[in-house]
């Protein structure tokens, strides 16, 4: 592996929104976005890759949220419609823009790009991105990974059951998806206890990922740093996250997408643009919102009304130049960390793990970045490796036994972002409902019939309920509302169907309805929460 293993880390995930009783609903858009900036663009750049015979492997987390999302025919038609509207949109900003030398060039720009998107969509991947990613996996460009059911928080929850149904539920999901057992997994918000590892080893889960803090804090301490794994005492790695090369990505002040000739993100044409031309592409209250056209760079401090105008090319020159300096940059570091530990024994793994929306959707030269960094990995140098922590593990199997701590990733690094004065509210009732769950479970050895799908939905509610995501928008004030309305219907749903399986009442034409609604899952079986 050269003199070190560079482990680029995609981590892709949404929370479940699906709502068919609305025609639309804003919250979708988290979804529609990401396809269009994200999961597209980088199809497309790992596709283009493998097409050029430019070796690279890349591990990605594709969550069973946005893998059910992703493979929803509801959710995909809205998709093409939202797709066909952002398509006649850039040919109606052709035409208003038509002799303006400097946004009608960029108006162009839009328009060829949806217009490939789109063909992208129907015509290469068929409406299933999934697919196409498990494609690129069984080539071996790509280690696919999974995550906790629905990103539940494991290290809050105090039933064994309820982390156990986190794990085999995701990891039954994703043999359903990819047709094979996952080699890894992002424990949601990097979320350890110790303990966890046990649940992961019963799956045949090889290794999982912690924020540098919690490797620096295990016991006995670990001798090469974050630069190698350490297996827990289930005999599952845990691999750390490398500080420095997240930095230079993730930092406000000092990361590459703050760059000012990149694109802006909160100048957009929802916002600019005359009301009554822009209303038929915004919500259907007649609020206003994002489309996804957006004519201005960054520029550098200055308010959004005295921003430049955006330059694709001078964009795509800073993603190369930067992708670049990325890999001089690590470069250097395994050079460095080499003559640290010596030349002997095994190479250090520098792991670097970003949320994959980062690249395309808050930073839009992002997959442009990562393509220039395959490619001039491939090409410009023979210091590092692209490699999967799996690699690693194959190529390494001994490595030092330690007990990593209770730990996370977000801000202070031990749930605090999880477990706030402003959502440990949620708690009481997500333990309860797990109590409950466990009991109907012990109780209904071998449910059937209309007893058995209340169960199975029962156990849907309760994961869909556990979702971090609603603790971690509370906490950070975006969709308050929204959240906590997610977090107590599903569990008033899961209520309803305790109370009428414990009375032997279940009301079929209710059940059928939230079945219909909340269907992530198809496959789950309630025994999942059977107690040992």
């Amino acid at each position: 592996m050269s003199r070190g293993a560079l482990s680029i880390v995609l981590h892709a995930h949404l929370p479940y929104v699906r709502h068919p009783e609305y025609p639309e609903f804003l919250e979708e858009d988290w979804l529609y976005e990401a396809i269009t900036e994200t999961y597209l663009p980088l199809l497309e750049v790992f596709d283009k890759c493998v097409e050029d015979g430019v070796p690279f492997r890349v591990t990605m987390t594709l969550t069973p949220p946005l893998v059910g999302m992703l493979r929803d025919e509801l959710l995909m038609s809205r998709y093409s419609k939202r797709l066909d509207s952002l398509c006649e949109l850039c040919d109606k900003e052709v035409d208003r823009t038509r002799g303006d030398p400097q946004f009608g060039p960029l108006a162009w720009y839009y328009r060829e790009r949806h217009y490939h998107l789109r063909r992208l969509f129907h015509d290469r991947y068929h409406r299933d991105l999934v697919g196409g990613f498990k494609r690129l996996q069984d080539s071996g460009a790509l280690e696919i990974i999974t995550c906790g059911a629905t990103h539940g928080f494991l290290p809050l929850m105090i039933h064994p059951e309820a982390i156990r149904a986190q794990i085999q539920v995701a990891c039954a999901h994703y043999r359903m998806h990819f047709g094979r057992d996952p080699r890894g997994i992002w424990l949601p918000e990097c979320g350890y206890a110790p303990g966890i590892d046990k649940y992961l080893a019963a799956e045949n889960i090889r290794f999982f990922f912690v924020d540098s803090h919690a490797l620096a804090n295990s016991v006995p301490r670990p001798r090469r740093g974050v630069y190698a794994p350490v297996y827990t005492p289930s005999g599952v790695a845990a691999f750390a996250r490398d500080p420095e090369s997240s930095m230079q990505v993730w930092s406000a002040e000092h990361g590459y997408p703050g760059d000012p000739v990149y694109r802006e993100f909160y100048r957009d044409i929802g916002w600019d643009l005359d009301y009554d031309y822009i209303k038929p592409y915004i919500q259907a209250t007649g609020d206003r919102k994002n489309t996804g056209i957006k004519y201005f760079r960054i520029t550098g401090k200055v308010e959004l009304g005295a921003k430049q105008p955006y330059d694709p090319a001078a964009a795509r020159a800073r993603a190369d130049l930067h992708a670049g300096n990325f890999l001089f940059n690590r470069t250097k570091q395994f050079e460095y960390l080499r003559d640290a530990f010596g030349a002997s024994g095994p190479v250090p793994i520098v792991i670097s793990p970003y949320d994959a929306e980062l690249y395309g959707h808050w930073w839009y030269e992002g997959p442009m970045f990562l393509d220039f960094l395959i490619r001039k990995a491939a090409r410009d140098q023979d210091v590092l490796k692209l490699a999967s922590p799996v690699d690693y593990l194959a190529e390494y199997p001994e490595q030092q036994l330690s007990q990593p701590p209770l730990s996370s990733w977000g801000a202070g690094g031990y749930a605090a972002v999880w477990l706030d004065e402003v959502n440990d509210w949620i708690y009481r009732y997500l333990h309860k409902a797990s109590e409950r769950m466990v009991e109907l479970a012990r109780i209904h050895h071998d449910a059937s019939g209309v007893t058995r799908r209340a169960l199975n939905q029962a156990a849907r509610e309760l994961l869909l309920a556990q979702s971090s995501d609603w603790a971690f928008i509370i906490k950070t004030g975006t969709m308050v509302d929204y959240a906590v309305r997610r977090t107590r219907e599903h569990l008033l749903r899961f209520t309803k169907i305790y109370d009428q399986v414990k009375s032997n009442g279940v009301d079929e034409q209710w059940l059928s309805s939230v079945e219909s609604r909340d269907n992530l899952f198809p496959e789950i079986d309630y025994r999942v929460y059977r107690p040992s």
